[in-house]
């Protein structure tokens, strides 16, 4: 057992150290990325909309980016209209088996689309062809398209389908995913920044409040600038905040590896004794859960499916109880429902304090099942949970930061899971 902790312990050090480099390639980036974000920033003041589209993790990522707009993080900042071309199953699966996958996003962006509105693609290579598809429909339309891709860049870069590609250089899928949180996470911020800025976005009104991004960029608000002194500035920041997680990162990868391998080789045998893993949180977190239970159900090849449950799918459900009890009930419920003595428990929370996460973690305990916490601001009321066996709190009081990390320990978990089922 020493053996085996040593080396699912070396696995997890080497996986946080292999996130450096695609990750910091971001920061190369910068003025592209933000003038994207000015573009985008233009069209949601003329009235745009945000299409956003994916497969397998990047449906989660659609997901995310749309309550990153919808439901801004800064208290005062405008709600933009974004919708996740992903979360309409029936939409999806009806023009699937009528005329194939590749035309999911292509149709809907040709109903819901119109010129003046945004398109964004994401694809971990470049290759998805109903990705591709949904942004030459667009295109096609007078969207504005960007696409987050990864690898080479694949088709998308190669055969310029979008006016603004954003590539994230890594083969590891898991690994392109967590540079495109990133992106994606930058993006919203710097829209904003565009918002509240006049001189780069002509349509804004003078004086408008800053709201809380001024505490993000402080040095855009100090008035005297113009349009091409804010996109350095701009492109300053991106390197310095892909600087940032790069270090948070690392700290958290030093700090928390040997207990991130520790719980690897307990969820291993959860899954060795044919127990299931539950996962479930709120609004970005939930989209976390979902790309945790797809790490493990639809793994990279050549990884074996693992038995994974997510509690924020089905809407229906999540409704019911909602509207029949309460929402602080609509994990604990289903944990009760679907857990089983020896299963797993991952609860997922930025604040580390949601009511309904906290007493599904509760319920888990109660259960029997191995009870696993991802949380920031040092833990909040997680920490405080004699009935978490495993908490890993991310030290940032950024949100934004907070997923960033969160998304990378939930993808080394799973990679020292089955290095560990192996082993």
């Amino acid at each position: 057992m020493t053996i085996q902790h040593t080396s699912t312990a070396t696995l997890v050090a080497n996986a946080f150290d292999r996130r450096t480099a695609p990750v910091e390639d971001l920061g190369r980036a910068a003025v592209d990325l933000a003038v994207a974000c000015r573009a985008m920033a233009a069209q949601f003041t003329r009235g745009g909309r945000l299409l956003v589209f994916g497969n397998g993790a990047g449906a989660t990522d659609a997901q995310h980016v749309a309550v990153e707009f919808v439901h801004p993080v800064i208290v005062g900042k405008r709600a933009l209209p974004a919708i996740s071309l992903v979360s309409d199953a029936a939409t999806l699966m009806g023009v699937a088996t009528r005329t194939g996958l590749e035309g999911v996003y292509a149709h809907q962006v040709t109903v819901l689309g119109r010129p003046g509105d945004i398109a964004l693609g994401i694809s971990s290579d470049g290759n998805c062809a109903n990705v591709l598809a949904g942004l030459r429909a667009a295109r096609k339309m007078g969207l504005l398209t960007v696409a987050l891709l990864g690898g080479d860049g694949g088709a998308v870069l190669a055969n310029g389908e979008a006016d603004h590609c954003l590539v994230v250089p890594s083969g590891d899928p898991h690994i392109v995913k967590e540079g495109h949180v990133t992106a994606y996470h930058l993006l919203w911020e710097l829209v904003h920044v565009f918002f509240d800025s006049p001189e780069s976005s002509p349509e804004s009104s003078p004086g408008q409040a800053a709201g809380g991004v001024e505490g993000l960029y402080p040095f855009l608000y100090g008035g005297g600038t113009n349009a091409q002194s804010v996109l350095d500035a701009v492109a300053e920041s991106v390197r310095q905040k892909v600087a940032e997680i790069v270090a948070l990162r690392a700290v958290v990868g030093a700090e928390q590896g040997p207990a991130l391998a520790a719980c690897a080789e307990q969820l291993a045998d959860v899954f060795r004794a044919g127990g299931t893993l539950l996962a479930f949180g709120n609004g970005g977190s939930s989209t976390d859960a979902q790309d945790l239970v797809h790490t493990f159900v639809d793994p990279p090849p050549p990884g074996d499916p693992l038995p994974a449950l997510g509690l924020t799918n089905d809407v229906a459900v999540l409704t019911a109880l909602s509207n029949d009890i309460g929402f602080e009930v609509v994990f604990a419920r289903q944990v009760r429902a679907f857990g089983r003595p020896g299963d797993a428990a991952v609860a997922i929370s930025t604040s580390g304090g949601s009511p309904n996460v906290l007493a599904a973690i509760d319920e888990a305990e109660r259960v029997g099942m191995l009870t696993i916490g991802l949380a920031g601001y040092g833990g909040g009321r997680m920490a405080e949970l004699p009935s978490l066996r495993h908490l890993f709190a991310v030290p940032s009081a950024s949100v934004h930061r907070v997923q960033e990390v969160q998304t990378t320990l939930y993808h080394v978990l799973g990679e020292a899971t089955r290095a560990a089922l192996i082993g």
